[in-house]
């Protein structure tokens, strides 16, 4: 069963289920098991940090033939009554078999709100905005977002974990004013390594504002461990948009794709294979 979510993620410890606090996770699988009788395991597009939120999330189940609900809309009315207000199911469809929330997917897409007038952020928009009552140069910002698009390794800007790749094709990095005072960043991406999007838009407020120029951005795609100048920007203005995949054909071979480890770009390079 293919899942479409949607949550507010100030009162939640992130995604990922972690013992003695409330995650998103831990909440709906909760909700789930009562509903269904039987233990429900999700695997999501993209585990989002704590703070974060999501408007496209997407996650995955699987259930035993006698447990599929016969039909999903309903699932969703039960389990509207199930959740607490700050998440949401808002679709549950059945998937193709090889459907894998994870692995099948081709990109993500994330927006980050920041409102820039003096009072800061409206309050009925507050918990997923990021006040920044300051100045800023937009112009330079988008010539900095623009100079990092494309497949490089983007340790500069992730957390380091061992074992995974930090080799990332950036799709999308693009500002839009969306209001009189909210900026908007647009950020895809076929993957995200750990805090990468709110590094790049922290790096991007750090050019906006004159301390960086927008040439200091690019040349961080040669550093090869995440890198001290960069600020993480904060985690509420962060949300999941939503999550593409391809048709139901290609999702054997995108799963296999996906699983297969991108080796390391020596800094320098052009990216390419």
């Amino acid at each position: 069963m293919r899942l479409d979510i949607a949550y507010d993620g100030t009162d939640f410890s992130g995604w990922a289920k972690q013992p003695g606090r409330r995650t998103v996770c831990g909440v709906l699988e909760e909700a789930l098991s009562t509903i269904l009788r039987v233990p429900a395991h999700l695997t999501v597009a993209g585990r989002t940090d704590a703070g974060v939120h999501a408007s496209g999330q997407v996650a995955h189940l699987d259930l035993p033939v006698e447990a599929v609900p016969t039909e999903p809309g309903r699932l969703v009315r039960r389990l509207s009554r199930f959740l607490p207000t700050d998440v949401r199911i808002k679709h549950v469809t059945t998937a193709h078999p090889d459907f894998d929330a994870r692995f099948s997917a081709i990109r993500r897409h994330y927006a980050y709100r920041i409102a820039t007038a003096p009072y800061g952020a409206d309050p009925v928009r507050a918990r997923d905005t990021v006040a920044w009552p300051q100045r800023l140069d937009v112009d330079a910002m988008r010539a900095a977002s623009a100079s990092l698009l494309g497949l490089h390794d983007f340790a500069a800007f992730c957390r380091r974990r061992d074992g995974a790749t930090t080799v990332r094709e950036l799709q999308r990095f693009d500002w839009e004013r969306t209001e009189t005072d909210t900026l908007t960043a647009h950020v895809s991406a076929d993957a995200f390594c750990w805090s990468m999007v709110r590094s790049l838009v922290g790096a991007m407020l750090a050019v906006g504002e004159g301390r960086r120029t927008p040439e200091w951005a690019s040349r961080l795609l040669d550093e090869r461990v995440r890198s001290s100048a960069v600020t993480v920007a904060p985690a509420h203005g962060l949300s999941l948009a939503g999550v593409d995949y391809p048709a139901d054909e290609d999702l054997a071979a995108r799963n296999r794709r996906t699983m297969d480890v991108r080796a390391a770009i020596e800094p320098g390079s052009d990216g390419c294979c």
